[in-house]
């Protein structure tokens, strides 16, 4: 076993309740002149020790980052990385007033189906290394470009070579081909694909989105997800996105873990999310009303009524091609009334949460040695320089 003292921190969030004298304003756990002595015995390297830098134990390394502030690493638990293709100029017509369906989709269907495995493999490696340079330490990863058997198996396991959240997202919506019998594709989902996807998969995910003709609908929604729940994977959803819809309810109903986009919420889908605060997350996504032109949800309200929030990227080649988690805070803290502390929460702690994790998220003993560094000496320099890189995963053991 070897360890590694982290040191010369300036400011440490450490997200952990029960650090002694940590100002655990906003949850934060923060401590200043701080230290963190990481342990890389075991398959991941873990904290073994928080603390005042003067209290610091002995390691066998030293690391010193001079004065930055260390968060935890940023968790993207919305991300659509498997994909070739190019639709920069259905972004461009955005924003100039087309609105955004769903429709797509398709685009980016021909032309992942169309790539190789190494030229998919190369592409999500890419994405990956972009948003490690920008603090990100876990991705969940959706399938949901291939809308087929073979090409939805195939995301998954390529996708299950970088992260091990990965999300079957068979149901993202019904391909060209199955449009004349939606029923016929939502069998093959939940039959044969599902099949097929789900040993390379932990979770499953559906788009219910009535308001949309290439989405499905809530009774389609609910047998996908039933189905993937008898195979042995875990729910989630995108709802809520384009108008008011069953999304919520029906996360709610059968304890998905995140309900994600929430960009329309009646007040009884606040009501529920406040009832099911312990078990599902409503999951933010600023990133795409940037790049659609759509309304930002009310994340104040959704923090003041004690819903529980994440942030995420959602990556994708459609509505927000942006791996930053750390642009994703400023847009919570500038458009939906979060303070920074409850944006970098929802960014981290949040995060893990909608991804069932306890050993991400944090920064404690026994959590994963999961550290972000920021060129900065405050958490609070992410909102307040918007788009400046000043965030980059640590790694504990190059010398």
């Amino acid at each position: 076993m070897t360890t590694t003292l982290v040191s010369g921190i300036a400011e440490l969030v450490t997200n952990d309740p029960h650090l002694e004298g940590a100002d655990q304003g906003e949850g934060l756990g923060l401590l200043r002149d701080a230290a963190v002595v990481i342990s890389d015995d075991g398959d991941h390297p873990t904290v073994q020790w928080v603390g005042p830098e003067g209290r610091a134990p002995q390691a066998d390394r030293k690391v010193d980052v001079e004065g930055r502030a260390v968060i935890p690493g940023f968790v993207d638990s919305h991300s659509h990385l498997v994909f070739a293709g190019d639709r920069s100029a259905e972004f461009a017509a955005r924003m100039t007033g087309q609105p955004y369906d769903g429709g797509g989709i398709a685009v980016t269907m021909a032309a992942t189906r169309a790539a190789t495995d190494d030229e998919l493999r190369r592409l999500v490696a890419d994405r990956v290394e972009e948003m490690r340079a920008q603090g990100t330490t876990t991705v969940e990863i959706k399938s949901g470009y291939g809308l087929d058997t073979d090409n939805e198996a195939r995301a998954l396991r390529i996708a299950r070579e970088f992260t091990e959240e990965t999300t079957f997202l068979g149901a993202h919506v019904v391909p060209p081909e199955a449009r004349e019998d939606r029923d016929a594709y939502v069998r093959l989902v939940t039959g044969p694909m599902l099949d097929a996807c789900a040993p390379h998969a932990r979770w499953i995910d559906v788009f219910c989105e009535p308001n949309s003709a290439h989405a499905f609908t809530e009774e389609e929604s609910r047998r996908v997800l039933q189905a993937g729940r008898a195979k042995g994977l875990e729910l989630r959803l995108h709802g809520n996105q384009l108008g008011h819809g069953p999304g919520v309810q029906l996360a709610v109903e059968l304890g998905a873990a995140s309900i994600d986009h929430c960009t329309y919420l009646s007040d009884r889908d606040v009501e529920a999310l406040v009832g099911a605060a312990d078990t599902t997350v409503a999951t933010l996504l600023p990133g795409v009303e940037f790049s659609t032109r759509s309304p930002y949800p009310d994340g104040r309200a959704l923090i003041d009524a004690g819903v529980s929030i994440a942030l995420a990227t959602d990556c994708n080649p459609g509505t927000c091609y942006s791996s930053s988690m750390p642009l994703v805070i400023a847009l919570a803290v500038r458009e939906m009334g979060l303070t920074p502390g409850e944006a970098l929460r929802a960014a981290t702690a949040g995060a893990a949460k909608a991804l069932r994790r306890n050993d991400i998220g944090w920064i404690g003993v026994g959590s994963r040695a999961d550290l972000t560094v920021l060129a900065a000496p405050s958490y609070l320099h992410l909102p307040y320089r918007p788009g400046v890189p000043i965030a980059f995963a640590l790694d504990p053991t190059a010398a």
